[in-house]
């Protein structure tokens, strides 16, 4: 994953992206060396901090920009 790569570049700290996460420093440290398994709700909250994809998270594609987002519609 790009977890590190990311808050690196967003000059972001470890326990930044935790308190954001809502988890303590460690388990995030867990979730960048792929040692614990990140949450789809941390992957949806990070990908949403980070203007990208989750796809772009889990290193499937090289294209950093997010998907258009699907707008919410109901039937009549």
């Amino acid at each position: 994953m790009r977890l590190k790569e990311l808050r690196e570049d967003n000059d972001y700290t470890q326990k930044y992206i935790a308190n954001v996460l809502h988890c303590k420093q460690n388990t995030y440290s867990q979730y960048e060396t792929g040692s614990r398994a990140l949450p789809i709700s941390a992957m949806i909250t990070l990908a949403n901090l980070y203007k990208t994809s989750i796809d772009y998270l889990l290193d499937v594609t090289d294209e950093k920009k997010p998907y258009p987002k699907k707008e919410n519609t109901k039937d009549s």
